[in-house]
């Protein structure tokens, strides 16, 4: 699906700049953004190897066997059928604690790592599972306790108290995870029904 939306992209890039008479702007555009994206995937790489690192590490010590217990209330409601101690419960679990602080970063590898498992439980299904689908939700909305990130972005832009955004953080992501886990509940009635009758044919 990606590959079609960024060929889109480009394609579109390509007929507005020749309609506009702006080709050299889209040229000096691709050419001098490439050494950003180089920029980006060795930052995101570099990241990436840090908390896939810091994960292994929480496995070995038993860190995540006690999230998973802490969590274990959310996991049984929010993924029903899905065993609080499993390899899959345990990397939600700590990409959800990266969320609550705001570690977008450190979020992103555990997110992969936890969609990686939840992708064996589906069988390498093309049909994303009931699992997979609350999980995005979850990762999406991403409640967040100590807005850390955004903090940090406001500070290095000279901001004289960067966490005073902590209140409209909370109610917004609140009202977001909210939302997104109602609608995902909803939906996912549906397609329970929607597979029923398609049994009963």
């Amino acid at each position: 699906m990606m590959k079609w939306i960024f060929s889109g992209l480009i394609v579109a890039s390509l007929v507005f700049g020749v309609g506009l008479g702006r080709m050299d702007a889209v040229s000096n555009a691709a050419i001098t953004e490439c050494g950003g994206a180089v920029k980006l995937a060795i930052t995101l790489a570099g990241s990436m190897a840090l908390w896939s690192g810091m994960m292994r590490i929480a496995q070995k010590a038993g860190i995540t066997e006690r999230l998973s217990r802490l969590f274990a209330p959310v996991v049984r409601v929010l993924f029903r059928g899905l065993p609080p101690e499993s390899p899959a419960a345990q990397a939600m679990c700590l990409n959800i604690s990266a969320n609550l602080l705001g570690l977008g970063n450190a979020a992103t590898p555990l997110g992969i790592a936890a969609m990686r498992q939840l992708d064996l439980l589906n069988r390498h299904s093309p049909e994303a599972s009931n699992y997979m689908c609350m999980f995005v939700v979850l990762n999406t909305a991403s409640l967040q306790v100590i807005p850390t990130t955004t903090a940090l972005l406001r500070a290095n832009a000279g901001s004289a108290a960067p966490m005073e955004i902590m209140p409209a953080t909370w109610v917004a992501s609140g009202a977001s995870i909210l939302s997104g886990i109602l609608v995902a509940k909803l939906l996912e009635g549906r397609r329970g029904n929607t597979r029923q009758r398609r049994g009963r044919r």
